[in-house]
């Protein structure tokens, strides 16, 4: 029990080292004894206002506090730093950076019409892109997609051996824009990846209201899937849910979309919801669920993908960085893998003295970076280059 003061503070004193994975809503109350009994630590969260402000008091007591050593944040910003800082010892600019992340289903196991499955928190994905308009620069002008558009304004990427995905633009692209030394960045865009589609798709829940976490339903426990759906839908005493949920979202029969839903069992009247007091995104979850859950056999897939442009001696060119982690099954996943490594190494790396800078910090240095990213080559966890022909933007879908 994080709160059991005294469990808590008897096993950090005990400690050389503490890692914690706790909900991030808990890492305070362990950052606070690790100061107090003078313990480094290490975190794959974000971090807080609360944690930032230990900083100072890290680095008095000679602590290393490493957070976001995970995926995504972690193994994004050590790969992009390590091509960025390339670039400028080489005397390169940077113009743009373009960076996205997708946790996936594997090729093999990608048998269903979303191309997408649960592979990490499905009430993050049910939630994915809500609390304000995504923000992000795009030739030097502040560029903004509300909620409600989000899902229809993508990018496309290819990935060699994987083929097309598509990316929809993160929350705030511009959280890292000084801490990557990008204060004069022309364009900074980072962005999650699916395959091709699931966005117009998912546009279709968003666009219902069926995402929404700001309200219960009344009666949910005793609603059927069909009454879920219908529930957002106008009345009509003679067309049925399926005609209306058409009819509402300009849906052809023959669309491809339309057999995405029907594959979900959203309109079946004898599967329940069974959740009290529910909100339509937490209904909408569970319903996912039944349909996206890894099966015991499923491997899933990290996608990282790292756009770069620079100028050098007056020409603009472009590095493209790409990363392709796959799982083994439902258990040694591949989210487990790229979150669990950096952790694992990070934290042997500060025993070992070979991270030694204290402070409340993130992996962005050299420092940091170039030990673990050698670590992960020996895991597969491995970084593909290629120079390409510079284009600026989105070239693609202008």
């Amino acid at each position: 029990d994080v709160f059991d003061e005294q469990s808590r503070s008897e096993a950090i004193q005990a400690s050389d080292i503490v890692i914690s994975m706790l909900p991030a809503r808990f890492h305070m109350e362990v950052a606070r004894d690790c100061i107090r009994y003078s313990k480094h630590m290490v975190t794959a969260s974000y971090v807080s206002r609360e944690m930032k402000a230990l900083h100072e008091d890290a680095v008095s007591k000679g602590l290393v506090f490493m957070n976001e050593i995970g995926v995504d944040p972690g193994i994004d910003h050590m790969s992009a730093m390590q091509v960025i800082d390339r670039i400028r010892d080489e005397g390169g600019k940077i113009i743009l950076f373009e960076s996205f992340t997708g946790g996936l289903v594997a090729p093999e196991n990608d048998d269903n019409l979303w191309n997408y499955k649960f592979t990490w928190n499905p009430r993050n994905v049910v939630v994915a892109g809500q609390g304000g308009a995504a923000k992000f620069l795009q030739e030097g002008t502040y560029k903004y997609i509300p909620y409600h558009r989000l899902f229809r304004r993508t990018e496309f990427l290819d990935v060699e051996d994987f083929g097309r995905f598509e990316a929809y633009a993160n929350r705030d692209s511009l959280k890292y824009q000084h801490d990557y030394g990008l204060d004069d960045i022309k364009t900074l865009y980072r962005g999650t990846i699916r395959r091709v589609g699931f966005s117009r798709a998912w546009n279709i829940f968003v666009q219902l209201g069926m995402t929404d976490d700001s309200y219960t339903m009344e009666g949910s426990e005793n609603m059927s899937y069909r009454d879920f759906v219908n529930s957002f839908l106008p009345y009509s005493p003679t067309d049925s849910v399926e005609l209306k949920f058409r009819h509402q979202m300009n849906i052809d029969q023959d669309d491809i979309i339309w057999d995405k839903f029907e594959e979900l069992d959203i309109f079946n009247s004898d599967k329940q919801v069974a959740l009290k007091d529910a909100t339509p995104a937490q209904i909408l979850q569970k319903i996912l669920m039944d349909s996206w859950s890894l099966a015991s056999e499923d491997k899933d897939m990290i996608v990282m993908y790292h756009i770069i442009g620079y100028e050098k001696d007056g020409k603009k060119y472009q590095v493209d960085s790409t990363m392709v982690t796959l799982g083994e099954d439902q258990t040694y996943t591949a989210m487990a893998k790229t979150v669990g490594l950096p952790v694992a190494i990070a934290a042997i790396d500060i025993l070992q003295g070979k991270i030694k800078t204290p402070g409340v910090q993130i992996p962005i240095t050299k420092e940091i970076y170039q030990p673990i990213l050698a670590e992960l080559k020996t895991y597969g966890i491995i970084f593909n280059e290629k120079k390409v022909t510079y284009y600026g933007y989105n070239p693609l879908n202008i």
